[in-house]
């Protein structure tokens, strides 16, 4: 299926606009009806451009034909500025497969191979993902963490500034996934006053004038959830996400996307247990994913307006 069909864009016009207007477009993984309705509905509340994120086990989890009936049932227009987008892919067949149902944009992520073996399957990617108008994202440097069984590592390597040009130009990828120092996860700091590597940042970004850069493990991890969390029964410690002004100003410098798929897992474990303490007598699933829901829309509101800067960007 073509994505176009559905109403979608690729990342080509949106990043571009970015980089020029200074914000970043908000990649949100989703996994369920409910996700993806909170995040359309925050788009159209802000009216900014976003991008749906799927990881391969999400994909696996609600079924291609499924997420692709939820994806038509949205009835998205071009308008929308909207893209679906596959998030770490693990090989050339998960990209091809999430182009030909219907995806506008993929990710293959060989970060973990050797730098030559990186580009290569990179490059392969690009060129299938080109033939069919499809955009393409790749990572230098490794994120340390655990997001799913597809995406997790115990080891952590900062993107070498002096290997981005030839990665870029030898693969032909639209966009670069870079690690200075986000994580996947809730954990992502071990101290409050940890920063970024900006230093990273800036001479990627002068190396690639105008090329869209990538921010993957960029949840902020609103303590406030944390604590709702624990206070309903939870047992979450030492969560720490990045710090918000660290991210706007990152988008000063040529990031153009920012993922986040902790805070809204975080937001929808919150809201549910909250919900079921206030009625533990309720046994309907509408409620409290209701309460969910609500609560993922407010935290993708307050992201896009306070950390995208995305907001009346279309």
């Amino acid at each position: 299926m073509k994505y176009t069909e559905l109403g979608l864009i690729n990342t080509t016009e949106i990043f571009r606009d970015a980089i020029a207007r200074n914000y970043a477009v908000p990649a949100f993984n989703f996994y369920n009806m409910e996700t993806l309705q909170a995040i359309l509905d925050a788009a159209h509340i802000t009216h900014s451009p976003i991008i749906l994120a799927v990881s391969e086990s999400a994909l696996k989890y609600m079924g291609a034909d499924t997420l692709i009936a939820m994806i038509r049932g949205a009835n998205i227009s071009p308008n929308d500025k909207i893209a679906l987008h596959l998030d770490h892919g693990g090989s050339f067949d998960a990209c091809a497969h999430a182009i030909e149902i219907g995806f506008s944009s993929v990710m293959i992520d060989a970060s973990k191979l050797p730098f030559d073996d990186n580009i290569e399957l990179s490059r392969r990617v690009a060129e299938f993902a080109h033939q069919h108008n499809v955009s393409i994202e790749a990572e230098l440097g490794i994120l340390a963490g655990i997001e799913d069984e597809n995406t997790q590592s115990k080891i952590s390597s900062y993107t070498n500034p002096s290997d981005v040009e030839k990665f870029v130009n030898a693969t032909g990828i639209d966009s670069l996934a870079i690690a200075i120092g986000t994580s996947h996860g809730a954990h992502k700091r071990k101290k409050d006053d940890e920063e970024l590597r900006f230093d990273i940042l800036a001479d990627v970004a002068v190396r690639l004038p105008g090329f869209p850069l990538v921010l993957h493990g960029a949840s902020n991890i609103p303590q406030k959830l944390i604590t709702t969390i624990n206070e309903f029964g939870g047992k979450i410690s030492g969560a720490r996400g990045i710090d918000e002004n660290q991210l706007r100003r990152a988008t000063k410098m040529n990031v153009c996307k920012i993922n986040v798929d902790s805070d809204l897992r975080l937001g929808a474990t919150a809201a549910i247990r909250k919900s079921l303490f206030e009625k533990p007598e309720n046994f309907n699933p509408r409620e409290y994913l209701s309460a969910a829901r609500q609560t993922m829309t407010q935290i993708c509101v307050d992201e896009i307006r306070n950390i995208m800067g995305s907001e009346n960007m279309i």
